[in-house]
């Protein structure tokens, strides 16, 4: 399929299109945005908008890049990045559904779903195939782990480790097992993963001490369980916690900084 371009979309100078794109109606593609091949964008979504942040110098060459075959649909908003030459980025395959917000300087890995109306404050960072329900929120600067899976109407300003499942207000209150499976995840790996998990969400202590011992044990030998334990790690944000049953989140634990 050869690029089509709706002829009242807006394509400014500067801006680079791929092979096989389609523009909607009404799309703005700005200047600095670089589309892979086979992007879609929809109707009235504006891609490489300036950054909703006080202050920003507009002068400043910055952009948004986003990877092969990603879908973006009806009336989202990327922001370009904050500093000189860097780019809010999007991966290769994602699927960014109608009135959503990407703010500036975020990151999203390739096979990312965000549903309706989700919206990302700047600097966060979004891992493969994660999924974020519809009107879920996400603080700036969090990071969302790989394969982790957000409910609709969620609030975010935690961190929320891989292959997690997330609830209402930083409430972790599972593995993302389906996902996993599906993803093609091996038993052992899934079986390294959940014991992992219960190591460093069961602890009564600092979890970013428990997951940094775990690893230096070398009990875990499975890539997967290491890069869970791997991201307790960094972070700037503390880490979401356990939900008790009635669906408050887990406070008996010492924070984790």
């Amino acid at each position: 399929m050869a690029t089509f371009i709706h002829p009242t979309a807006i394509i400014e100078p500067g801006a680079q299109i791929g092979a096989d794109c389609e523009i909607l109606a009404g799309a703005v593609i700005k200047e600095g945005v670089v589309l892979g091949d086979r992007v879609a964008v929809g109707e009235y979504s504006v891609i490489g908008g300036a950054p909703q942040s006080i202050g920003f110098d507009r002068s400043l060459k910055t952009g948004v890049r986003i990877g092969a075959d990603t879908v973006i649909r009806e009336h989202v908003t990327i922001s370009r990045a904050t500093h000189e030459g860097c780019a809010t980025v999007i991966g290769e395959k994602c699927f960014i559904m109608a009135t959503a917000h990407v703010a500036h300087d975020c990151a999203l890995a390739d096979n990312v779903i965000m549903a309706n109306a989700v919206l990302l404050a700047g600097h966060v960072s979004v891992g493969t195939s994660a999924f974020i329900g519809g009107g879920a929120v996400v603080h700036q600067f969090v990071r969302i782990g790989e394969s982790v899976m957000i409910s609709g109407n969620a609030s975010i300003s935690q961190d929320l480790a891989p292959f997690t499942l997330v609830a209402e207000r930083d409430g972790v209150v599972g593995l993302n097992l389906i996902g996993l499976k599906r993803r093609g995840f091996s038993r052992e790996a899934i079986r390294e993963i959940k014991d992992a998990f219960r190591e460093v969400y069961h602890a009564r202590t600092n979890i970013r001490n428990v997951a940094a011992d775990a690893l230096a044990a070398g009990r875990y030998a499975t890539p997967e369980a290491g890069l869970f334990l791997q991201f307790f790690s960094g972070g700037k944000r503390g880490f979401a916690r356990l939900m008790r049953k009635h669906g408050e989140s887990e406070s008996g634990a010492p924070a984790a900084d």
